[in-house]
């Protein structure tokens, strides 16, 4: 009894070891089947994410591509456009200096000495005031003034051409019927204005002249005079430029001329007809340099000075 236990006991032993055995092959088996799967899951997932890098690189590529084409563009409209701009905004801005270079001359005053004086206005018209003294009568005139009748003031002989429309106007013209007048010639406005009030010198048969150009500024010619009643009047005009007469033998001398021109109060102030006119310059820097003015400005005969 004891062996037939034995004997059946032994039998299910190695049944259920072929069983287990059985069980673990077929765990194996699903094992290896399920590595192959997962190894073919990982390689298919490994192919898609190299395909898509590789679409992502290409896709990468495509943008930069395109970015650089944007950029070339962007670049060129850059370094061609506003260039192009900047030329012509340059060019305008040289075109416009050219044109302003006219708008800023200025009428050129030269001095030739005694109370002999040639202005070029900016418009390029010749104006010669008392022609006596000095240099520079070569230039066409335009118009010519004098302020009285002594020959140190009227040899209009020595301008060596005029014009076709060059007009004269002496004291004749400047004093008709007793009243001084104004005569606008666009270029330049010339109104007489008193002198004389000495005994060399009849208020009624000399003048004076402002003259205002184009661009406005205001010159008086004292022309040969003594103080005048209406010199305080001219202070109200704010003259830029003043030349008074001081040659103290016959007009009033440097400390006269000085008062004068305190009261008519010019932007700046200049010594003429300062010596008797028997000195062949026409000048004496003893009296320049004694005369005081606003604006003192002392001329040479020949030299120049901007009208501004």
């Amino acid at each position: 009894m004891k062996i037939l236990k034995i004997i059946l006991l032994s039998i299910f032993v190695i049944f259920t070891v072929q069983g287990c055995s059985g069980n673990d092959n077929k765990k194996d088996d699903i094992s290896s089947e399920t590595a192959a799967k997962l190894e073919e899951t990982e390689f298919v997932t490994e192919t898609e994410s190299s395909d898509d890098l590789s679409d992502d690189n290409d896709s990468q590529t495509v943008d930069e591509t395109s970015n650089s084409i944007e950029e070339t563009s962007v670049t060129k409209e850059d370094t061609t456009d506003p260039d192009d701009i900047l030329t012509k905004e340059e060019t305008t801005q040289d075109l416009s200096n050219e044109t302003n270079k006219g708008d800023e001359m200025q009428s050129e005053l030269l001095y030739q000495g005694h109370a002999s004086v040639r202005i070029v206005t900016k418009e390029g018209k010749v104006i010669y005031i008392d022609p006596f003294r000095g240099e520079g009568y070569d230039l066409p005139a335009d118009l010519i003034l004098m302020t009285h009748d002594h020959y140190d003031h009227t040899q209009d002989n020595l301008i060596t051409s005029r014009n076709p429309d060059c007009s004269t106007i002496k004291w004749i013209e400047a004093l008709q019927g007793g009243e001084h007048q104004s005569f606008d010639l666009g270029y330049v406005k010339v109104e007489a204005v008193e002198a004389g009030y000495n005994k060399n010198h009849d208020a009624s048969n000399c003048v004076g002249f402002i003259l205002t150009f184009s661009d406005g500024i205001t010159v008086y010619f004292s022309g040969d005079t003594s103080t005048t009643p209406t010199m305080t009047d001219l202070a109200d005009r704010k003259l830029d430029y003043a030349f008074i007469c001081c040659d103290g033998v016959y007009n009033m001398d440097v400390t006269e001329a000085s008062e004068c021109a305190k009261v008519i109060n010019a932007k700046h102030t200049i010594p003429y007809h300062m010596e008797p006119s028997s000195n062949e310059e026409g000048f004496d820097i003893t009296a320049a340099e004694s005369f005081d003015g606003p604006g003192k400005i002392i001329l040479r005969p020949g030299e120049k000075l901007e009208l501004e």
